[in-house]
């Protein structure tokens, strides 16, 4: 079977992380042995990074995510609840009410499922449904200039084949980015 997802480790460059918090990902998870954060739930890890060392809210979490998956407290595209999280997404070369549109369509064509929210107030707009077996997807376009990225996210997913046949079934679902 194919990774469903890739670890922290592959999707954050280790120079990236150094340059934004000083410190190595190898830094980092020796800092965390240490302190004996291995039996510390997710919160207090990401706290602790931010309180004692004055790291960026964002990157704490990156951080923790990455420890956890070190120590294999969490695999690749696990949530700190135990479940798993499927993404996929794509760019389009359309505005966001064109992208937001044309993902609608995709998405209720490919489920049977009219969505049960479309929210088109904020920046980011974004849609809901709530399919026949009980999974949720949820929508996203993200406006830049002529584009906008879109995605799907399926959460509370139980394993990581589940999210792996997610991701492929929501792959199909996007539309085409022309």
């Amino acid at each position: 079977m194919a990774k469903p997802t890739a670890s922290h480790s592959e999707t954050v460059g280790s120079e990236a992380l150094e340059r934004a918090t000083g410190r190595s990902r190898e830094d980092w998870n020796r800092l965390l042995d240490a302190a004996g954060a291995a039996s510390w739930p997710h919160p207090r890890i990401a706290s602790w990074l931010v309180e004692e060392h004055r790291v960026d809210g964002w990157w704490a979490q990156g951080i923790t995510v990455g420890y956890e998956q070190h120590i294999g407290r969490r695999q690749p595209g696990q949530r700190a609840d135990g479940t798993f999280e499927a993404a996929v997404s794509r760019t389009l070369h359309a505005t966001r009410d064109e992208a937001l549109a044309r993902l609608v369509d995709a998405v209720t064509a490919a489920t049977g499922s009219e969505p049960a929210s479309v929210n088109t107030s904020a920046k980011n707009a974004s849609a809901r449904w709530k399919l026949d077996d009980g999974r949720t997807v949820i929508a996203g376009v993200y406006p830049s200039g002529e584009k906008s990225k879109v995605s799907l996210t399926m959460p509370k997913l139980s394993s990581a084949e589940e999210l792996a046949e997610a991701k492929a079934l929501m792959k199909g679902w996007l539309p085409p980015a022309s």
